[in-house]
């Protein structure tokens, strides 16, 4: 299956670094489109991720030692905005917003719950645009990323998409400003608001993210069918019950670290071949006895404190 950005490179549309065009691994399309409540305003946006060439991922084997001496910018992705493709849609067009991340640096967002991220890999599968079987490694294993923490990153930006919601500067003539003068405020963000604490639920309580169950109470807030204050209660009734279900909630406190890392090691090793020369693969005794360390030097610095 060919990706959207070698399709696009390939038309001379785009000139992604050599890699990214030849292995990114998976894309999908998020926002309102993953929603089911896009309207004909809005974006096609594609994120995903690729592999880099081996010595990117492992600059020891070019030499580099971390720390020392000048250090190379390391590469965590790829993006460009406003890409218009005139022969897409049967010559309708369609215009891309483009993220490719460094597998490295996706998965490490994805394993920090980052609500961008995390929703790449909850897409309906007729968003995926294109994948691969690394793709679909990490598609798989998706429910392995969620924990706990997922509740404080959500509502942190779900008090962002409010507080901007609440804003009244958009740059004149932009699809933000029609929205507040169309609706006296910009539903687009108040829909954002709602989604995420929906999704926080959906995780904290079902250990699982379907992103359309609510697209009806989301179109509708689009729609103007709801005022700013409407939106505003509903999220603070709604924050007060998310934080008794953090509390109540059987999913895993923090990442899965030992767990993920090894499906990104999985990964790289599918795509580059043995990694035997590259990185040491600790056994499951020594990742154990790790975490019981750690675990020791924890209470050590908070018996210290007392």
């Amino acid at each position: 299956m060919s990706s959207i950005v070698e399709s696009l490179a390939n038309k001379g549309l785009i000139d992604p670094p050599d890699f990214v065009k030849s292995n990114t691994m998976y894309e999908c399309v998020v926002g309102s489109v993953a929603y089911g409540c896009a309207t004909n305003l809005s974006d096609y946006d594609t994120n995903g991720f690729c592999i880099p060439p081996k010595n990117v991922v492992f600059p020891h084997l070019k030499g580099e030692i971390e720390g020392f001496g000048r250090q190379k910018k390391r590469f965590g992705g790829w993006q460009k905005h406003h890409v218009f493709d005139k022969d897409a849609l049967g010559g309708k067009g369609r215009e891309y917003d483009l993220n490719i991340y460094n597998i490295v640096n996706y998965m490490h967002l994805c394993m920090e719950n980052n609500p961008n991220m995390v929703t790449t890999l909850f897409v309906p599968r007729e968003c995926v645009l294109s994948t691969t079987s690394v793709g679909e490694m990490v598609r798989e294993a998706r429910h392995k990323f969620l924990h706990k923490g997922a509740w404080h990153r959500y509502k942190g930006y779900s008090y962002a998409q409010l507080h901007k919601m609440k804003g009244k500067n958009p740059e004149p003539g932009s699809k933000r400003d029609k929205l507040r003068k169309e609706f006296g405020f910009d539903v687009k963000f108040g829909y954002h608001t709602v989604r995420l604490l929906y999704e926080a639920e959906m995780i904290l309580n079902e250990h699982d993210i379907d992103l359309r169950r609510h697209r009806e109470h989301l179109k509708s807030i689009r729609r103007g069918e709801q005022t700013m204050d409407d939106i505003i209660a509903w999220a603070s009734s709604k924050e007060k019950a998310l934080e008794k279900a953090y509390e109540a909630s059987s999913l895993r406190h923090s990442p899965d670290q030992p767990a993920i890392k090894t499906l990104l090691l999985d990964c790289l090793e599918h795509h580059y071949g043995s990694l035997e020369a590259s990185v040491v693969r600790p056994d499951e005794l020594t990742l154990i006895l790790d975490n019981i360390t750690e675990q020791v030097r924890k209470y050590e610095r908070v018996r210290d404190r007392k």
